[in-house]
């Protein structure tokens, strides 16, 4: 039967450590999308978020969202969420309990904005709310920038609806699937790394 030790699991940990920061910017990294589940009301809403930014010590991630979305209203009902990163081909998973942060019209969306491409920006320049009910379909960017890029001085408007979130992850399940025996830990808001069953 395999060993495997507390050095095993910090080394793992560094490594998906790693390969979050690469997922940023790599599309092909499957790291660069996660899932975030949130409550509304009793019931719990998952869908797919694009990684935007990590920090380490303490642990947090970023992303950013239309200010009228569903999911900014509902995390600003209730902070606590839950974050999944999964790599079908290495076959690793990482779940993790959060607490939300929303940055929104001050230094931190302020500054992420002046970083965000114009291509980008026009994502939040649409006429409705995200998931607002249509009696007909329409792209929800204005009909002018259809196969162009806005205006820097026009793409401003959408400065307006543009948020960062910052999720401080306060416990994290690291999971490793191998046919001889998965390797199952978690990672607290300190950094203990501690064993759990598979």
């Amino acid at each position: 039967m395999k060993k495997i030790s507390k050095t095993d699991l910090s080394r793992i940990f560094k490594r998906e450590l790693k390969f979050l920061s690469d997922g940023i910017l790599n599309i092909s990294n499957p790291y660069h999308f996660f899932y975030l589940s949130t409550l509304k009301n009793k019931n719990v809403t998952s869908r797919t978020i694009v990684l935007r930014h990590v920090k380490q010590n303490p642990l947090s991630i970023y992303f950013n969202a239309d200010y009228r979305s569903p999911k900014i209203k509902q995390l600003e009902s209730n902070s606590k969420c839950s974050a999944l990163f999964y790599d079908n081909k290495r076959k690793m998973q990482l779940r993790s309990d959060c607490e939300a942060i929303i940055n929104h019209k001050n230094n931190i969306s302020k500054t992420i904005w002046e970083e965000t491409p114009l291509q980008s920006r026009k994502c939040y320049m649409g006429e409705y709310a995200p998931s607002q009910n249509l009696r007909e379909w329409h792209p929800n960017i204005p009909l002018e920038y259809l196969k162009k890029d806005p205006e820097k001085s026009d793409s401003e408007s959408g400065y307006d609806n543009f948020t960062v979130v910052k999720l401080n992850i306060n416990h994290l399940d690291v999971l490793e699937l191998h046919h001889d025996g998965h390797i199952r830990f978690s990672v607290d808001s300190s950094g203990k790394l501690s064993f759990i069953a598979p």
